[in-house]
């Protein structure tokens, strides 16, 4: 690893040099590496700019938002102390600071850093939240609550405000002010999911159990790829009897994340409970699998052994067992059943009386005394249906008492808090000032993040015959530019070394328009899309057949123009806006359904013609190419022309007719445009063909 850094970083500075390439490009460059979330080059071209002239702050503030995305708290919080040893006046410098110290647990630091920042921001929304959040860390709930009134007097129409607030009442006990903070930020934003996933808490903490059933449906509707969600819902349905509405959430957990322990461990008790001992085991395999140390995970699947047979499987895990919790009494009876069912009644015998004697001194009230008082008929009985309907029936998840080994597993209260805060603090560091909620557009790349379940690998005939004729170092991919993956240094250094060998050959060979394609193709890829539109152009200009090459000009240049949009409403320090996570979602960010209109507008619709043309071009060349109309379809959409945007995902549904994005983004601009209910129908199909967001905007759309 480390001489692939060297490596790198030699590339970086050869290829600097060689280019001549100025500060203040490299620092763009790096910055639109961080736009794109490929945190990695990104630091590379920062360290570059820091090499060249140490007494600039912006590359140490942009280099400690990348290492934030990375999880590097105290690197990034350096960073953001060198940026401001030199700018004493960048007060997201100070935020990011912030948020750096408050992920370390740094909370009078990281409010300090608040105070600074608000000083030079007054009003700040993000600060405030941030502040607010961080005295509630640290349980100084008087000035939390001070705070979070500030917040909501000024952005009184913020759900997060009142949700937040709201987890500060539950987390002091005061369950009837939580629940005023949690209705008041439902009226808020009601379709905001984690509304209802709290409320639900509070009903269930009051045994509302149908209302936080109800709430919980809500949040599942609004936000379906949420697990947590399912998790608490199966254990409410568990309370009201409904085993079968319980074991299908599980079900639902497991099918997008095959090793979530809770749902693992929970789905297992309930197989069991109901005598599908077999596949109760399978699951007990996967959690002691994740974690070798869960007792209870192995004394539930030695009963289970013990149902199905398996005496010397059921002999084992409890040995595990009595050798971590040697005082566990049922342990020992029911290892004297499986010796016996062995045929060893020496071992069975010896097992039998050290229960005994366990019992005795426990009722003696002498000291070791075993840490259960159930007898092996219970310890081996399923839990059963009609137990009382609280708290004995769960346990935390860190609860290691290995009497609970037969209750369902809930989140950590304290660890559910802190990812709940570190989700909000953190938000997305480096966010687009403009979301726009299209599914985007496609690329060519050589790399793909891992498909989610059930998503197929895009295969185009075209792409197939580029790749048989081995034109460039990497297999060519199409694929949705939201799945496109981050780069690994290694990579990046395959990626520089890649630029120079074109280099060398173009200087050989200045006619062959694939080498300019293959070169693009890297620049590209090191996010680097002045050079790269420059490659395109050349090997277009050596092939104007290039068809390949126009598509991902035409990519290229909306990546261009999706950047410099993200930059024109901020001036400090011109590029990069940071805030507190999604808080509220309206289906769109205009009227019409799509973002307005903002400074340079102009020039950007000249730019979006050209990206038009160069799709044309494709679409002529190669009519049957399903994303070339598809990726049209979305500059229509960027220009509010809905009607040339539905034809041109007319044409792409038409040659795919499983085109879920195609779908999608035909049913918003058909809302947008008026047309509500083929819209929706619209939405509708994109849900069945596996975007699940479709769903939440058909319910907001619905609602009365």
């Amino acid at each position: 690893m480390q001489k692939t850094v060297l490596f790198l970083l030699f590339q970086l500075c050869a290829w600097t040099l060689a280019a001549q390439v100025n500060t203040d490009r490299v620092l763009a460059v790096g910055r639109n590496a961080l736009y794109f979330e490929d945190y990695v080059l990104s630091i590379q071209y920062f360290n570059q700019v820091i090499r060249a002239k140490p007494w600039l702050a912006e590359p140490y503030f942009y280099r400690a938002v990348a290492k934030l995305n990375l999880d590097d708290f105290q690197g990034a919080e350096d960073d953001c102390a060198l940026c401001l040893e030199r700018n004493s006046f960048l007060s997201q410098a100070y935020y990011a600071r912030g948020i750096a110290r408050q992920s370390q647990g740094k909370y009078d630091a990281a409010i300090g850093d608040y105070q600074r920042g608000l000083e030079l921001r007054p009003g700040d929304r993000s600060m405030l939240a941030n502040r607010a959040i961080a005295y509630l860390q640290k349980k100084d709930y008087a000035d939390a609550e001070n705070a979070f009134g500030e917040l909501i007097a000024a952005y009184p129409k913020l759900s997060l405000g009142y949700l937040t607030r709201g987890t500060m009442y539950l987390e002091k006990g005061d369950t009837a002010l939580a629940l005023n903070d949690y209705n008041k930020a439902i009226e808020t934003d009601p379709y905001y999911a984690p509304c209802y996933g709290n409320r639900a808490i509070v009903f269930y903490q009051t045994n509302r159990l149908e209302e936080a059933l109800a709430d919980l449906n809500e949040a599942i509707r609004l936000n379906t790829r949420e697990g947590g969600y399912y998790i608490n819902r199966g254990l409410v349905r568990y309370q009201l009897n409904d085993l079968r509405g319980a074991m299908a959430d599980y079900d639902q957990v497991i099918s997008m994340d095959s090793r979530n322990l809770i749902a693992r461990f929970n789905r297992g008790l309930l197989r069991f409970q109901v005598g599908d001992n077999n596949r109760a085991i399978e699951d007990f395999d996967v959690v002691i699998e994740m974690e070798p140390d869960n007792y209870m995970a192995y004394y539930n699947r030695a009963l289970l052994n013990f149902e199905v047979g398996d005496y010397r499987g059921a002999v084992g895990d409890l040995d595990a067992v009595l050798n971590h919790y040697p005082e566990f009494l049922p342990g020992y009876y029911n290892r004297a059943e499986a010796k016996r069912k062995l045929n060893d009644g020496v071992g069975a015998d010896r097992d039998y009386w050290t229960a005994i004697e366990l019992e005795e001194r426990k009722r003696k009230g002498l000291p070791a005394t075993a840490s259960a008082g159930q007898s092996p008929a219970s310890a081996s009985t399923r839990p059963a249906a009609d137990e009382p309907a609280d708290e004995e029936k769960t346990r935390e998840r860190s609860d290691r008492d290995i009497d609970k080994f037969n209750r369902l597993v809930v989140y950590d209260r304290e660890e559910e808090q802190k990812q709940q805060y570190q989700s909000e603090i953190r938000g997305r560091v480096q966010d687009r000032n403009v979301r726009i909620d299209l599914e985007p557009s496609f690329v060519l790349s050589y790399y793909e993040k891992n498909l989610p379940l059930g998503e197929s690998v895009r295969y185009d005939k075209m792409i197939e015959a580029f790749n048989a004729r081995m034109t460039v170092s990497w297999k060519i991919l199409i694929t949705n530019a939201s799945q496109e993956a981050a780069l690994t240094e290694e990579q990046i250094a395959a990626h520089f070394e890649s630029i120079n060998e074109y280099s060398a050959r173009i200087e050989r060979e200045p006619g062959n328009a694939d080498y300019y394609f293959g070169r693009a193709m890297d620049f590209m890829l090191v996010q680097d899309f002045a050079e790269a539109l420059h490659n395109f152009d050349k090997a277009i200009e050596t092939d104007p057949s290039y068809t390949l090459a126009y598509f991902n000009r035409a990519v290229v240049r909306y990546k261009q123009i999706d950047y410099e949009r993200s930059q024109s409403a901020y001036s400090e320090p011109n590029a990069i806006s940071i805030h507190i996570g999604d808080g509220n979602k309206a289906l769109a960010s205009s009227p019409t359904g799509f973002p307005a209109r903002e400074p340079r507008e102009d020039r950007r619709l000249d730019e979006n013609e050209f990206i038009i043309r160069d799709y044309d071009m494709v679409i002529r060349l190669h009519p049957g190419f399903v994303y070339s109309y598809y990726n049209r379809g979305n500059i229509h959409c960027a220009q509010r022309d809905y009607r040339a945007a539905i034809l041109d995902y007319n044409e792409a549904i038409l040659r795919n007719p499983e085109f879920a994005e195609a779908y999608f983004n035909r049913g918003l601009a058909r809302l947008s445009s008026g047309d509500t209910n083929r819209g929706i129908a619209d939405l509708s199909k994109a849900g069945e063909l596996g975007i699940m967001n479709a769903y939440s905007i058909i319910k907001r759309m619905t609602a009365n």
